[in-house]
């Protein structure tokens, strides 16, 4: 099965080494790259690709958003999540916004060749990580947690946030200004009726939503 694969990531390195992997292996006949997800919803309007891989960490918005759009203009194409975020903190919204799964940057060649054909070929991709996340998630009766009422850029900075990073630190990282990160964070704290980040800190930890490797926030 040789694919038409979109591959967006704002590192460099990386969709050089992916793009490699999938030619050298015969995966791929054609590894088309996008830097920012607006480049991303542009290419997938305008070509038809077989897979979409797509970071969840773009410069100018978060990867959930650019699913959404991605869906939009072309609502056929299976979208692998591919991030260093782990499934549990982003894996669920990623399937809710139409996902075809998630795939972490850990994994090995073999595994990501395993999970672009398993999509290709119209089928879900789910990780024994990401199925451990879904039970978690149903497994509540619907009821939401605070963090889940957040809207993707509010959790990305709660994340952050609780991560340790300042709030010019978010900005620079997200291409935002330091005004509009500090609205984010106003909302977050509205919304999950916490007063500082002293609390926003131990709510994320309580719930595991954050490794404190620094790794992982690429």
């Amino acid at each position: 099965m040789s694919l038409r694969i979109l591959l967006a990531d704002d590192h460099a390195v990386v969709r050089q080494g992916v793009r490699h992997l999938l030619l050298d292996r015969g995966i791929a006949i054609e590894v088309a790259e996008a830097q920012t997800g607006a480049e991303a919803v542009t290419s997938a309007a305008k070509q038809i690709y077989d897979v979409i891989l797509l970071d969840i960490s773009l410069p100018d918005m978060n990867g959930v958003e650019v699913l959404k759009r991605i869906k939009r203009k072309a609502p056929r194409v299976p979208v692998l999540m591919f991030s260093m975020y782990r499934e549990d903190q982003y894996a669920v919204r990623a399937l809710k916004a139409g996902a075809a799964g998630y795939l972490s940057k850990t994994v090995d060649a073999a595994q990501m060749i395993g999970a672009i054909q398993q999509v290709a070929a119209g089928r879900k991709y789910v990780s024994p990580a990401m199925a451990e996340a879904l039970a978690n998630y149903v497994s509540f009766d619907g009821e939401q947690l605070p963090h889940e009422k957040l809207s993707d850029r509010e959790y990305q900075t709660l994340c952050m946030l609780a991560s340790g990073q300042r709030l010019t630190d978010i900005a620079q990282t997200l291409s935002l200004s330091v005004k509009t990160v500090s609205v984010y964070r106003t909302r977050l704290l509205e919304k999950m009726r916490l007063s500082n980040n002293a609390e926003l800190t131990f709510y994320v930890m309580s719930n595991r939503l954050v490794d404190l490797n620094p790794a992982m926030t690429a």
